[in-house]
């Protein structure tokens, strides 16, 4: 369903315990990211009204989601700050190419991978934390990027023929899985 490669490490699930504060601010920065990354393919593909419509979605639930972690981090009394992300999404925008319309396939099938992978954290999340609360948090979280998944790559279909987008993914998932295996050497939502 997610089209991933690969499963989240112990490596990370251990970085996670040791610095849950970081990684939920840094989960606010993603949220924020998430809504950035909608909002841009609107205005790239202002023609698709289909596009257009589902990114707004997208766009206010991101935003939704980043309220909800700025509230969790100040209930908790973490102060929300500037962190230096992983260099995940970087690497992953990278291998975007330039030319349409595989330019437009390539940006909705990363956005979906990143979705799946924050799917993927959230259910390994819900899963091995020892805090409750955030375990519940998590797992209300994790069908909404399940779905984004979805959304971003039936869209790449808008530019692509079904096959060739399928096949583009499972590379792109393999190039995913590759990165996230580096890891990162801080501990980040995506490291």
């Amino acid at each position: 369903m997610l089209h991933l490669k690969s499963e989240s490490s112990q490596r990370w699930l251990d970085q996670v315990e040791k610095h849950t504060d970081l990684v939920l601010i840094d989960h606010a920065h993603c949220e924020k990211k998430a809504a950035g990354t909608a909002l841009n393919l609107i205005f790239a593909y202002v023609e698709d009204e289909e596009l257009c419509r589902e990114m707004t979605s997208i766009v206010n639930e991101e935003l939704e989601h980043f309220h909800m972690v700025l509230d969790l981090l100040k209930k908790r009394g973490i102060k929300f700050l500037r962190l230096k992300p992983s260099n995940y999404g970087n690497q992953l925008h990278e291998l975007i190419r330039n030319q349409e319309p595989q330019r437009a396939v390539d940006r909705l099938l990363i956005a979906g991978l990143i979705e799946a992978r924050s799917c993927e954290r959230f259910g390994q999340l819900r899963k091995h934390l020892p805090d409750a609360e955030l375990r519940d948090f998590y797992d209300s979280l994790f069908e909404s990027e399940a779905r984004h998944h979805a959304v971003y790559v039936r869209l790449a279909k808008h530019y692509a023929p079904e096959k060739e987008v399928m096949a583009r993914l499972d590379e792109l998932a393999t190039a995913e899985a590759a990165i996230i295996a580096k890891g990162y050497e801080n501990a980040r939502m995506h490291s």
